[in-house]
């Protein structure tokens, strides 16, 4: 009895070392197995690469007329741009296409639209705003409103008395501008005296001129850029319509036109095709507003 008791105690003994070594060999090979990486990458840092300051050279010429829109935008675009230089020269649209043509500058100007002899440069054409043209006489002079016709009649001849149109018993003093004007060229053509100015007619370089002239004469009649306009003249009616931006954009105003950018792709800096976008933002066009001119809708 002894002796089974003593056996069964030795086989329960024996299972109980089986089971626990078989436990430990579980727990080691757990064990060994390495752990799952539960960690997550923390993301790199990275920076957008500094946008390289623009700079260069933009060098423009053409339109008297254009000239104070002109400036105005390249003073800003400086402002915007330190390392960029611009420069304008007001010689008259003409020469504006010219030099846009020849690499003179970089950009031309012109305040009409582009001639068809001209349009064989190939040039590309970028509008930049419009303008109204305004006819002028001296603040002591009592005439306010002329028609269309009346101003044809002056500028060709027909007419040389301000009593002929309302006005004192005097001879008028015609001013006009040099060949190659735009403002001239586009007066010429919407008045319709084109190759037929008064022989009599006092021949002005640029707007400035025309409007100082006319601003020391009572006698005198002219017509310049709206831009032009201030207390010094004074800005007819023609046919009952005011000289404005709202007259212009309506068509009431009938002596009106565009102004343009011309240029060849090739001659154009990276500095000056920055420009040529940078004009048709937002912030220029409030710019050409406050010069008086109308930026494109």
């Amino acid at each position: 009895m002894k002796k089974a008791q003593s056996k069964l105690i030795i086989a329960l003994l024996v299972v109980v070392m089986l089971v626990g070594f078989t436990a430990c060999a579980k727990t080691a090979e757990v064990a060994a197995e390495p752990a799952a990486d539960t960690t997550v990458d923390a993301p790199v840092a990275t920076e957008a690469p500094a946008a390289t300051p623009l700079t260069g050279e933009i060098t423009v010429s053409g339109s008297t007329s254009v000239e104070p829109v002109g400036t105005a935008l390249g003073d800003e675009f400086m402002a915007l741009n330190p390392g960029v230089t611009f420069t304008y020269e007001g010689i008259g649209s003409s020469a504006g296409v010219q030099n846009a043509n020849d690499g003179t500058t970089m950009i031309g100007t012109a305040s009409r639209e582009i001639k068809e002899d001209e349009k064989a440069f190939g040039l590309t054409e970028q509008e930049l705003a419009y303008d109204g043209i305004a006819v002028i006489v001296n603040p002591a002079n009592g005439v306010a409103d002329l028609s269309m016709e009346q101003i044809l009649g002056i500028y060709n001849g027909e007419i040389t008395n301000w009593s002929e149109v309302g006005g004192a018993d005097s001879e008028i003093a015609v001013i006009s501008r040099e060949d190659g004007s735009g403002t001239r060229g586009a007066f010429e053509e919407l008045v319709g005296f084109e190759d037929a100015l008064t022989a009599s007619a006092i021949i002005k370089d640029g707007n400035g001129n025309v409007q100082s002239t006319v601003a020391g004469n009572p006698l005198a009649i002219g017509y310049v850029s709206f831009t032009y306009l201030d207390s010094t003249v004074k800005g007819l009616t023609v046919g009952g319509v005011e000289p404005t931006v709202a007259a212009v954009l309506d068509g009431t105003y009938p002596i009106s036109r565009p102004f343009m950018i011309i240029y060849h792709e090739e001659n154009l800096s990276d500095a000056a095709k920055a420009f040529l976008a940078w004009v048709q933002t937002d912030e220029a066009k409030d710019i050409i507003s406050e010069k008086g001119a109308i930026p494109l809708e």
